[in-house]
């Protein structure tokens, strides 16, 4: 059987943590900011971590 190729498009967009997890970015953060809090914006660049029923769907996409 061939390997499996990984998902480039969700390989752009998550990284794997050293515990297993998935790694993402949040959304919000492109375009129309200046409506949007100094606070919020700082808040928006930090990481957060996929919720379990997503993760098991994107592990598949993400094989190695």
């Amino acid at each position: 059987m061939a390997k499996m190729k990984t998902h480039r498009g969700a390989a752009k967009r998550f990284k794997k943590t050293g515990s297993g997890k998935l790694k993402r970015a949040k959304a919000f953060k492109s375009h129309i900011l200046t409506k949007k809090s100094p606070k919020t914006k700082m808040n928006l660049r930090q990481s957060a971590i996929v919720s379990d029923g997503d993760a098991r769907r994107i592990a598949q996409l993400l094989p190695y």
